[in-house]
């Protein structure tokens, strides 16, 4: 494979997407010749900087490849990690094409605009004559079992809670509701306040609450969340971005709680379960949602969006109609994935179907020992092989636990098998320091929503 003059060699092909290139590999090839020193960093809030020192090639033949190469290294970071302001160092041509990119009008508008409204900040790229000292501030949350707490997750089609006395479970709920398709904020208060009440009705206080959610989170905020996707800007504004803390303390009063993306309650739920640290959970189910608990055991803050980071770098690459960008982990590990691949298995899906029931035909072939779904699978697990060494590297994790509707039944199995040989073949020294694997039933027993109780400290205990 070549990109760029670039020559790339894998092993393990996907059998649905022979030009499959990942970025990995790519960025692996790109700096073996690369002797340029330059320089980016990504600066997000309260000072917090991501710092990435490298290398391009420097020569006119090669600056196509050096812009894509720190394009996508950008991009990464962005979506990892979030930020709102790119220092560059050491090119000044580099500084001018990311400048372009990330203009209004640039082809990479969509980030500039995402992230200057998730930080509430102008984005911009500046020259800098020296790149400013990495600065990360995670937080130790959870684990966290004294008192009479709460723990609520708000999922897309059902909202959870928990009532937690001193560790144990003493109530729980399920309740279905609608969050997507309401525009007024005021049924999502409502349903929040409602939960939380019901709790509360099975303990003797309420000492913390805990919360879940889909979507990005700063300071409790919801600066993102696909929840009130129907909910006006305006409206968002005034009382979406504070929903939950409004809930907790017009029904409790001034008590501890935090609330950050289920995603990261996924991961604390792993490690809680595992009894270990430095867990990365990836659910691949309608997106990929990702959620990171680091060595110390704590939430990092970072936004984990790897649905929007590159991981293929093939010019063909499937676009993603949210972001407009290719190539991103959205349609490779997500029941987009699934569709994209089945009708090159020869796998015929009615355009009348929704994507749930398009992933749910695939899936029933697979039960059935169909050799096309098998394809399909083997095709993700590859991607999926090359991509946990790619996360590997950006995270160091020790643990990645795998979750959602795309990894279960025989085709999950098929894909964590088929992963797990890419990595032992291709990546041995990622195959050797992490394991990856599905969630046992010690998993499931600690859950989503009693993990969420777990997040506040209580004071003076």
């Amino acid at each position: 494979m070549d990109r760029f003059g670039i020559s790339i060699t894998l092993k393990h092909v996907p059998p649905l997407d022979p030009e499959f290139i990942p970025l990995l590999l790519f960025n692996r090839a790109f700096l073996a010749d690369a002797k340029k020193p330059v320089a980016v960093a990504v600066e997000r809030l309260d000072g917090q900087m991501s710092v990435c020192r490298t290398f391009i090639h420097g020569t006119p033949d090669m600056a196509e490849a050096d812009c894509y190469y720190i394009n996508r290294l950008i991009k990464t970071v962005l979506w990892m990690k979030g930020g709102f302001r790119i220092y560059v160092s050491g090119d000044a041509g580099i500084y001018e094409y990311l400048n372009t990119a990330y203009s209004s009008q640039g082809e990479q508008a969509f980030d500039r605009e995402f992230m200057s409204n998730v930080f509430e900040r102008p984005f911009e790229v500046v020259l800098a004559g020296e790149i400013p000292q990495e600065m990360d501030v995670p937080k130790a949350m959870g684990g966290h079992l004294d008192g009479c707490r709460i723990g609520f997750d708000a999922g897309g089609s059902d909202r959870k809670v928990s009532a937690v006395v001193d560790g144990e479970t003493v109530y729980s709920e399920e309740v279905i509701w609608f969050p997507k398709t309401s525009a007024d904020p005021d049924y999502h208060y409502t349903g929040i306040v409602a939960a939380l009440k019901s709790a509360a009705e099975h303990m003797p206080r309420v000492d913390a609450v805990g919360v879940s959610s889909a979507g990005i989170f700063i300071n409790d905020r919801a600066m993102t969340a696909s929840l009130f996707l129907a909910v006006p800007k305006d409206l968002y504004d005034a009382k979406v971005k504070d929903i939950y803390i409004r809930a907790v303390t017009d029904t409790f009063g001034n008590i501890p709680y935090s609330v950050i993306n289920d995603g990261d309650v996924s991961a604390l739920a792993g490690a809680m379960s595992l009894k270990d640290s430095n867990v990365l959970g990836i659910a691949m189910g309608t997106s990929e949602a990702v959620g990171y608990v680091d060595g110390q055991g704590r939430i990092t803050g970072w936004l984990n969006e790897l649905a929007f980071v590159p991981v293929d770098a093939q010019p063909d690459a499937m676009r993603d109609e949210w972001s407009g960008d290719i190539g991103c982990g959205v349609k490779y590990f997500s029941q987009d994935s699934v569709i994209k691949l089945a009708p090159r298995a020869g796998i015929e899906l009615a355009v009348s179907l929704s994507p749930a029931e398009k992933l749910k035909v695939v899936q029933e072939l697979m039960e059935k020992g169909s050799e096309a779904a098998a394809k399909v699978y083997e095709s993700i697990g590859i991607y999926l092989g090359h991509t946990l060494a790619y996360y590997y590297e950006l995270y160091g994790c020790r643990h990645i636990l795998l979750l959602g509707r795309v990894m279960s039944g025989k085709g999950g199995d098929l894909i964590l098998s088929v992963a797990q040989k890419v990595l032992a073949d291709e990546y041995p020294n990622a195959a050797a320091a992490l394991k990856a694997e599905l969630p046992d039933e010690k998993f499931r027993r600690v859950g989503q929503s009693m993990a969420a109780a777990s997040l506040p400290k209580i004071a003076d205990r």
